[in-house]
């Protein structure tokens, strides 16, 4: 989980390093296709391109999205060398609709070693991932409880 603890979705603001309490929509998995195979899922899945990005400028337009890069605003490297996007799943907190400010790239993604805290995500070791991604297709929810 989150640096910064958990958080009700009412209270999150950007960069505050929380995981968002509730139950989020899964919308697509990325994953790098020159580490490893798509991912076994019933999700859309998409493979990432070095030049990929999320914005996470509430100044910006495409806040909370997937951007090309370079990007104007502040934004995440999805193509890392930190192993930690290999495979990512986009959860869907804070896109339908979009509100500036309040929390971006909530991903469920793969663990750092010993399972550091993240700045917001929740994570697991590839292998769990993969097995978790198995069972999810469109309708499914991750939930982030206490």
């Amino acid at each position: 989980m989150g640096k910064g603890g958990l958080k009700s979705a009412g209270d999150k603001r950007e960069g505050d390093g929380a995981s968002p309490i509730g139950a989020w929509p899964v919308r697509r998995v990325y994953y790098r296709p020159d580490k490893g195979p798509a991912p076994e899922t019933g999700l859309p899945v998409i493979a990432l391109k070095p030049g990929d990005g999320w914005c996470d400028d509430p100044g910006e337009a495409f806040y909370n999205r997937l951007v090309p890069l370079p990007c104007p605003g502040s934004h995440e490297r999805l193509w890392r060398e930190d192993g930690l996007y290999d495979l990512v799943a986009e959860l869907g907190f804070n896109d339908d609709p979009v509100n500036a400010g309040k929390g971006s790239a909530i991903f469920l993604h793969v663990a750092r070693p010993g399972y550091l805290p993240t700045e917001g995500c929740v994570a697991l070791a590839e292998a769990d991932l993969r097995e978790v991604l198995k069972r999810l297709g469109g309708g499914s929810v991750i939930e982030i409880r206490v």
